[in-house]
Order: C-alpha cells, then sequence, then structure tokens
C-alpha cells in the first residue's frame, strides 16, 4: 500500500482520496480552505456526491484518511501528489491555472529537504504542454532539484461525472497514465493494478489532451442532439423516435467509424444531405451553428491541405487516390478533386492516379460532374503508378488502397510526401524520403 497526498478536496479531490484510501492505501488530502479539511477531518464530505460521505466516514474510521493545511508535512509523508485543484475559465476563455502553478510551488518547496524520490500527478484538467511549460518548471525553481532526477510529474486525467463519480472511479472504463519517462509509470501502475479499466499508457501530451477530446465530443454530442430535436420539431417529426433508429446502428453512427483523422469528406451523399438540413433550418429561421458549420469546417480542412502542398513550393505534384474514398469510382465533390483544382489554379504540375477509376467507363452525374470540374482530367490521370511516383516533386497520398511497396522502391531521397490519410501517423515511406509532411488538423 501506499501514501499518497491529494491537493484539493473539491468534486474531483475528495473523491479521488476517498477511493485510493477504500482501495486500502494511506492519503493525506491537502486543502487551503480550512472549512473542507475540518469536514474531512471529521468524516463528511466537503461536496454533496452519492456515496462519498459513506467512503469518507469508513476510510476515517479506518485510519487511512486524514486532512491538513500543511503542504509540506503531506509531502514528507507521501511517496505521490496528486494535483486536483481548479483549471477554472478566465473571461478570454483561457485556463486559471494559478492554483496548479501554487500547488507545485509548495510540492517544490516540500521537495527542499525530502531525500527521497517523489511522484506528483496531474489530475486536474490541463491543456497539452502544461506539465512541461508550469509544473515541471514551478517545482524545480522551488525546490532546487531536478526533474527525472529528484522527483517525476505524470499525468492521470479524471473521468468524473458529478452524480456519478464514485462509481466512475471504482468502475473506470479506462485510465490514463501519462509521462515522457514510462519508469516514471511503475508507482501508478501498481496503485491501478486491481482496477477494472483499461489502463492506457502514453505521453505526457496525450494524456492531457484525451480529457479535452472527451469533453469535447460529450458537448458535440450533446448540441447535435438538440440541433437535430429542434429542427425535428419545427418538421413536425417526432425527434425521439429518430434518435431512437439512429442509436440503434452501432456500426456507423455509434461507433468509431469516421473518427480517425485524415482527409476532408465527399461523395454524394454526406455535402448534399448536410446542406439540405442546414437549408431546411434557414426556412424557419432556426440558428443551428453546428450543422450549419459543418461544411465550413469541412472546406477549411481542404484549404489546410492545399496550403501544405503550396507550401512546399514544389511545381511536379503527384496525387495518388481521386475518387471521394478508395474502393469506388465515385468523384461526385471528392475533396482531392478540389485539392487538384486548387493546385492547377497555383500552376502546379499534376499528375494523378487511382486504380478505381477509368474515365472510360464512368457515365451519368458522376461523368458530368468531373466534365464541369475539371474537364481535362484525361491528359493528368495515369494507369501507371509508378510513372506518376517518379514524376512528383511533391507525392500527395489521398487513397488508402495501392501498393505501398511499390512507392517505397521507387521514391527517391528528394522526394517530399504529404499524407492525407492518416494525420499524425508516421507515412510508409518515412524512412525512404528526406522530408514528410504531415497535414496538420
Amino acid at each position: 500500500m501506499k501514501t499518497i497526498s491529494v491537493f484539493g478536496l473539491g468534486y474531483v479531490g475528495a473523491v479521488t482520496a476517498a477511493c485510493l484510501a477504500k482501495t486500502g492505501h494511506r492519503v493525506i488530502g491537502v486543502d487551503v480552505n480550512p472549512i473542507k479539511v475540518e469536514m474531512l477531518e471529521s468524516g463528511h464530505t466537503p461536496v454533496l456526491e452519492p456515496g462519498l460521505s459513506e467512503l469518507l466516514a469508513e476510510s476515517r474510521r479506518a485510519c487511512r484518511l486524514r486532512a491538513t493545511r500543511d503542504a509540506k508535512m503531506a509531502v514528507d509523508q507521501s511517496e505521490i501528489s496528486f494535483l486536483c485543484v481548479g483549471t477554472p475559465s478566465l473571461h478570454n476563455g483561457s485556463l486559471d491555472v494559478s492554483a496548479i502553478k501554487r500547488s507545485c510551488e509548495e510540492i517544490g518547496k516540500a521537495l527542499r529537504s525530502k531525500k527521497e524520490f517523489h511522484w506528483i500527478v496531474l489530475r486536474s484538467t490541463v491543456l497539452p504542454g502544461t506539465a512541461k511549460s508550469l509544473a515541471i518548471p514551478a517545482i524545480e525553481a522551488a525546490s532546487g532539484k531536478r526533474s527525472g532526477v529528484d522527483f517525476a510529474v505524470c499525468a492521470n486525467p479524471e473521468f468524473l461525472r458529478e452524480g456519478s463519480a464514485v462509481a466512475d472511479f471504482l468502475n473506470p472504463t479506462a485510465i490514463v497514465l501519462g509521462a515522457d519517462d514510462r519508469a516514471h509509470l511503475v508507482p501508478l501502475r501498481e496503485l491501478y493494478r486491481e482496477s477494472p479499466g483499461r489502463i492506457f499508457e502514453t505521453s505526457l501530451g496525450v494524456a492531457e489532451m484525451v480529457k479535452y477530446v472527451c469533453n469535447a465530443f460529450h458537448a458535440l454530442k450533446i448540441t447535435f442532439a438538440n440541433e437535430i430535436g429542434t429542427l425535428c420539431h419545427h418538421l413536425d417529426v417526432d425527434p425521439l423516435a429518430v434518435l431512437k433508429i439512429f442509436l440503434s446502428d452501432t456500426k456507423l453512427n455509434i461507433s468509431n467509424a469516421y473518427l480517425t483523422p485524415g482527409f476532408a469528406f465527399g461523395g454524394s451523399c454526406l455535402p448534399k444531405d448536410v446542406r439540405a438540413l442546414a437549408s431546411s433550418a434557414k426556412q424557419f429561421d432556426l440558428d443551428l451553428p453546428l450543422l450549419g458549420a459543418i461544411m465550413p469546417s469541412n472546406r477549411a480542412h481542404l484549404e489546410r491541405a492545399v496550403e501544405a502542398v503550396l507550401a512546399t513550393k514544389c511545381k511536379k505534384i503527384g496525387v495518388i487516390g481521386l475518387s471521394f474514398k478508395s474502393g469506388t469510382d465515385d468523384l461526385r465533390e471528392s475533396p482531392s478533386v478540389q485539392l487538384i483544382k486548387r493546385l492547377l489554379g497555383e500552376g502546379r504540375q499534376v499528375q494523378i492516379w487511382d486504380q478505381d477509376v477509368s474515365l472510360g467507363c464512368l457515365v451519368g452525374v458522376n461523368r458530368q460532374y468531373i466534365e464541369e470540374e475539371i474537364p481535362h482530367i484525361g491528359v493528368l490521370l495515369s494507369a501507371n503508378l509508378e510513372e506518376v511516383v517518379k514524376h512528383a516533386e511533391v507525392l500527395v497520398l489521398g487513397a488508402k488502397a495501392f501498393d505501398e511497396d511499390t512507392v517505397l522502391a521507387t521514391l527517391r531521397p528528394d522526394q517530399l510526401v504529404i499524407d492525407l490519410r492518416s494525420l499524425g501517423r508516421r507515412s510508409v515511406a518515412r524512412e525512404r524520403v528526406a522530408c514528410e509532411q504531415m497535414v496538420s488538423a
């Protein structure tokens, strides 16, 4: 069992302290507010949360939990310090991290006289880079000691919902542990060894970012449901019946489908249907900004890809993939088509390869679309992948289906690769090119 100090006795801190004590660890709660300290010392909860009062009382009776305002004593008598202090919004929307800095300085001062290695764990919600730019420098300055030598800063973001925080802690879906040196995660790994949740060990930045991604997606889902519900009411449609059917699809709707960063969306369905919903909302004078923002956001993502290619200053561009997604010859509203149009307009020489697209086989609205968008596409489209790769100074990968070994074998060291398929992941060509450019989301 470990001895742990928990800085901040609000919702996150009080629940963290009580649940760690329940699992058998000795816990010291630390807070600047004497009322919270006195309440916890007397076995009462400083915040209203189902099940918390019983846990605190039980842990106090078992002498596994106590509280203090003395940060130095808490650090001296513990191996690990959890930072659970608040990070509220400032007027401009940025975070107020003053409590984080103050706590780090207090811990740093306590570490001056401590000989043992100490772990500091960021559990507060902070933006990526906070550990490196704020927490570590503040602790080093106050302690005169070095990160990684005398202490370690890790991240363990919380995923606790008010009203079910105790259950969320004791039965988590996932536990995220972040450190730039995985060896520093050993005591945290032991701390959560008996937890039923899946443990993810990652970098500080990823651990800091995950909580924001989760919360933003939760907010997005709520807003989406509310806007769809509003539009349904104006169209005299039962929104609950619509969403019941929508939620039944776990292959696409409620799944990991479409949640991997990549290139912009296109095709004959998504753009058309999103525009139709936004147009319908306008007819009722409804302000549905989320639905209205989807197409502009998609165009902005496409524009980032264009700028990434233009930024290379290269003239000869090879594009792998023309249809809106691999496995189809549908060119309607394909983001690759729009990318190529922009590049041609900027005076670039473009060659294209797509194993699924043959102009001679295109018919109907699909052929009409490409004749209207890029009527001279025939001279740009090649049936020879090696030829397109050989021609290019910059190779743009838009398709998922192609022979990557062939591309690797034909790349030259001077060629640049921009991979639109999987942003942030290493390109298959990385070891064979001098420079790889990724389009950032």
